[in-house]
């Protein structure tokens, strides 16, 4: 399993603006600059955190973006979600697809559910809190563990 590489630009978008959240609100172009992404992609992933409800942008002078919640209160898996959709494994886990030729005879289809669930689970107990601190800030024991 990979995340594409916009859901990995959301979760370093969302760290620039966790960083600069006690400070104010940063422009999108100040996160293009601090993060070295293409400002086309920045303003990409933005439209989709602003649309998901997790970053706040307001126009003007004095605009710019910051989190619509405390950067402890987001969570890896809000930002994966936030870009990907809802997370699942497989798409046999979605009841609305019905494509698969093998539905009939699977067994394993009634335990996606579980997998997808432990991995929602695994991804929303990293917050952006954590994930916006520098390495060095962030214990060895927990480097192991992410």
């Amino acid at each position: 399993m990979r995340l594409s590489n916009l859901a990995d630009y959301a979760v370093v978008t969302m760290c620039a603006a966790a960083r600069h959240c006690g400070g104010g609100r940063i422009s999108a172009s100040e996160v293009a600059a601090e993060t070295q992404l293409p400002a086309p992609t920045v303003q990409k992933v933005v439209s989709k955190l602003t649309a998901a409800g997790l970053l706040r942008s307001t126009r003007g002078a004095a605009g710019g973006l910051q989190l619509a919640r405390p950067a402890a209160a987001i969570t890896l898996a809000d930002i994966v979600e936030a870009v990907e959709g809802p997370i699942a494994l497989t798409a046999c886990v979605d009841d609305t697809k019905t494509d698969c030729g093998y539905e009939h005879a699977c067994t394993v289809k009634p335990h996606w559910p579980l997998v997808n669930d432990a991995l929602r689970g695994a991804l929303a107990e990293i917050t952006l809190t954590r994930l916006a601190q520098a390495p060095t800030q962030v214990p060895a024991a927990t480097l192991e563990t992410a």
